[in-house]
C-alpha cells in the first residue's frame, strides 16, 4: 500500500514550507518532524484547519477523535470549523470517569490510550485526526476504540504520512475499508 498526498499542490507548498526537520531528536538517526512553525503561521494553520474541516464534512463525520498530544491541536480547530464534535484520545490514566482503555504494541515494549466510555453514541461517524503517521500504532488502537465504544470509524486523516515506517500496512486491517488520507505523504 502506497501512500498518497491529497493537499493541492499549493496546500502541499506551504505545509512543507513551515515543517522544521530536527536531525537527531528524540535519539540519534531520527529525523524529527516539527510542525511548531506550522502552527506559529496563521495563514498555514487557518490553511491546514479548513483543509481537515473539508475532511470531516467530505467523510460525514459526527465527531472528530484527536490523539495525544500534536492530534489535538490540529482535531480541536478542525473539529469547531466542521460544526462537530471533538473527542480527546488520551494516554491511559489522563482522563476522569469511566473509561475504555486499548493497549497496543511499540517497537519496545507497550502503551495504552483511553476514551471516555460515554464519548460516542451509538452509530457515531468518527474521524481520526493526528499530525504524523509513523508506525501507526496509536492509530490502530484508536480505531480498536472508537469500534469498542459502539461508533462507526469515517477514516483517519493525517497531516503528514511517513510511508517509508509502514504506518499504513499495519492500520489497514483495522480500517476495515474506511479511508486513510495524508495531506502530505513522504
Amino acid at each position: 500500500m502506497t501512500a498518497t498526498d491529497i493537499a493541492h499542490p499549493e496546500l502541499r507548498s506551504l505545509l512543507l514550507s513551515r515543517i522544521r526537520d530536527v536531525p537527531d531528536y528524540p535519539q540519534p538517526g531520527v529525523v524529527f518532524k516539527d510542525i511548531t512553525p506550522l502552527l506559529a503561521d496563521a495563514a498555514a494553520f487557518g490553511a491546514l484547519t479548513e483543509a481537515l474541516a473539508a475532511v470531516c464534512v467530505r467523510h460525514g463525520a459526527d465527531k472528530v477523535v484527536g490523539l495525544e498530544a500534536r492530534g489535538f491541536i490540529l482535531a480541536a480547530p478542525a473539529a469547531a470549523r466542521a460544526g462537530i464534535g471533538f473527542v480527546p484520545v488520551r494516554k491511559a490514566g489522563k482522563l476522569p470517569g469511566t473509561t475504555l482503555t486499548q493497549v497496543y504494541e511499540l517497537e519496545y515494549g507497550s502503551a495504552e490510550i483511553e476514551v471516555h466510555q460515554d464519548a460516542f453514541a451509538p452509530g457515531d461517524r468518527v474521524l481520526v485526526i493526528d499530525d504524523v503517521l509513523a508506525t501507526g500504532g496509536t492509530a490502530e488502537a484508536s480505531l480498536q476504540l472508537i469500534r469498542r465504544a459502539g461508533a462507526e470509524v469515517a477514516g483517519v486523516v493525517v497531516l503528514l504520512e511517513l510511508g517509508f515506517l509502514g504506518g499504513r500496512s499495519r492500520i489497514a486491517p483495522a480500517l476495515a475499508q474506511a479511508p486513510l488520507e495524508a495531506l502530505v505523504a513522504l
